[in-house]
C-alpha cells in the first residue's frame, strides 16, 4: 500500500503540500482528486522520491521509495508520458528500463503486446502521438508486475477505444489485489473508474471516502417530484418543515427522502406522476468542495471577457461584428 503520513513541501513562500496525511489500499482503484495547483503531482513525486519533504514522509510498501531494492518490481508510475528519449525506439526504451532493474527482455515484449502497441516497438518515440506515448509510458509502468501502480493524468491523448481500455485495464489490476492510485481532472472517467477518493485543494486533505459517499454527501442532492396538485403538495411539505422551491415544471425538495415525499402526497390524497432522487454529478459534489481552493477562477467572459454574455448566449458575437 502507500501510506503518506503528515507530509510537508514547501518551494519558497509556497507551500504545495500541507501536512497530508492518508492511505492508499489495495484491491480498489483510488481516485486523486483536487483543482489545479492543489499538490497532487507533487504528492506524487514526494512518493516516489523525486522530490524531499520539508516534514512528513511517504511509504511504499512501508519503506521509502527510495529504500527499494528493485523499485519497478513494487511501483510502476507514470507521471510524463512525454519524459522520455525521443530518439530510441519504444522497444530501445523499454528495454533499457527492464535492464536497470534485472527484467528479462521477453517482458518488454508481452507488455508491448498488453498495451497494444507492438506495431510501433520499432518506432521511434519522437513521431509517437500522445495518446501513444500514455501506451508506452503505462507499458513502462507494467514492466516487472508491481503491485502498486501510480497513474497522473493516464487518459489524457487517448482516443474513446483507449479510454475504455485503460478504465477497465486499472479495474482488472485492482480486482487482482494491486493498489492503483491515480490522478485525473475528468470526473467523469472518475465516476466510472475509482471506488475510492482522495480530494485535496491548497495541498490540504478535503476528502477520504468512497466515491458513492463522496456523492452523497453533496448538498446539491435533491428529491425531485412532479404532480397535477403541486401547490397542494408544496405547502403540505412546507407544513412539515421540508424545503421546496419550482424548478422547471417540478417541486425540488431539500431535506426528505422520497418515501417521505411519497407519504405525505398519500396522506393528503394527492396525485404523483414522477418522483426520483436527482443525485449530484462527481463533478458537481466536487465543485462544491473544492470552490474555496480553487487558485484560478472564471468569473465572467464576453466581448473582452469583461461583462456578461450578450443576450444570444453567444460571447463572441459583438466580436465577430466588428464591435
Amino acid at each position: 500500500m502507500i501510506e503518506v503520513q503528515g507530509l510537508t513541501k514547501r518551494f519558497g513562500d509556497k507551500v504545495a503540500v500541507d501536512d497530508l496525511s492518508f492511505t492508499v489500499q489495495p484491491g480498489v482503484v483510488t481516485g486523486f482528486l483536487g483543482p489545479n495547483g492543489a499538490g497532487k503531482s507533487t504528492t506524487m513525486r514526494l512518493i516516489l522520491g523525486l522530490d524531499r519533504p520539508n516534514a512528513g514522509k511517504a511509504l511504499v510498501n512501508g519503506r521509502p521509495y527510495r529504500d527499494l531494492p528493485d523499485p519497478l518490481h513494487e511501483v510502476g508510475a507514470l507521471l510524463d508520458a512525454k519524459d522520455v528519449h525521443g530518439g530510441r525506439t519504444a522497444r530501445a526504451h523499454l528495454l533499457a528500463l527492464a535492464q536497470s532493474n534485472g527484467i528479462p527482455a521477453r517482458r518488454v515484449d508481452e507488455v508491448l503486446e498488453m498495451t497494444g502497441i507492438s506495431s510501433v516497438a520499432k518506432k521511434r518515440i519522437n513521431g509517437f502521438s500522445l495518446g501513444m506515448s500514455q501506451r508506452l509510458g503505462i507499458a513502462g509502468t507494467l514492466l516487472g508486475d508491481p503491485k502498486v501502480l501510480m497513474f497522473d493524468e493516464p487518459v489524457n491523448g487517448l482516443d474513446p477505444e483507449g479510454i475504455l481500455w485503460i478504465r477497465n485495464f486499472m479495474r482488472y489490476l485492482a480486482g487482482q489485489g494491486r493498489t492503483v492510485f491515480v490522478s485525473s481532472h475528468l470526473m467523469s472517467e472518475m465516476a466510472m473508474t475509482a471506488e475510492h477518493l482522495i480530494v485535496v485543494g491548497r495541498g490540504k486533505l478535503l476528502a477520504d471516502v468512497t466515491t458513492q459517499e463522496f456523492i452523497e454527501s453533496s448538498s446539491t442532492n435533491h428529491v425531485r417530484v412532479r404532480s397535477p396538485q403541486a401547490d397542494d403538495l408544496s405547502r403540505a411539505l412546507v407544513e412539515r418543515g421540508i424545503q421546496v422551491k419550482p424548478v422547471d415544471g417540478y417541486l425540488e425538495v431539500t431535506g426528505a427522502e422520497c418515501a417521505q415525499v411519497g407519504d405525505v402526497a398519500a396522506e393528503h390524497h394527492l396525485t404523483i406522476h414522477e418522483l426520483f432522487e436527482d443525485r449530484a454529478s462527481l463533478e458537481e459534489a466536487f465543485m462544491e468542495l473544492t470552490k474555496d481552493t480553487v487558485e484560478y477562477h472564471t468569473d465572467s467572459f464576453g466581448p473582452g471577457f469583461g461583462g456578461p454574455p450578450p443576450p444570444d448566449g453567444d460571447p463572441f458575437a459583438t466580436v465577430r461584428k466588428g464591435e
